[in-house]
């Protein structure tokens, strides 16, 4: 992270984040990555549709869907949605300006 200087805490000698994320940038992370997951889902399925020439599958756990399709659903759609979410949270947190809490060493 370059550019972002950390303080070190006279108390226990460890590196803290120059600014922990608030609550506030928490919800707008969550809030973020649930509209994200939300627009990506009708990206796929809307794709999917035009791509395939049917509707996804509603459960692909189902027999009646073939094992192809129901694996190539799931994985797009996880991977999708995975995606979108971590690019809409990096989105905040860079708007923010916020240092996420690294783990301890």
């Amino acid at each position: 992270m370059a550019g972002k200087k950390a303080d070190v805490s006279k108390d226990t000698g460890k590196k803290e984040p120059a600014k922990k994320a608030d609550m506030g940038s928490r919800v707008a992370n969550a809030v973020a990555g649930m509209a994200a997951a939300f627009v990506m889902r009708k990206l796929l399925t809307f794709t999917w549709t035009k791509v395939t020439g049917k509707e996804p599958p509603d459960s692909p756990e189902d027999p009646q869907v073939a094992l192809g399709e129901a694996l190539a659903w799931g994985v797009l759609m996880g991977a999708g949605v995975a995606a979108a979410r971590l690019l809409a949270s990096r989105l905040v947190v860079h708007k923010a300006g916020i240092t996420q809490a690294t783990p301890p060493d």
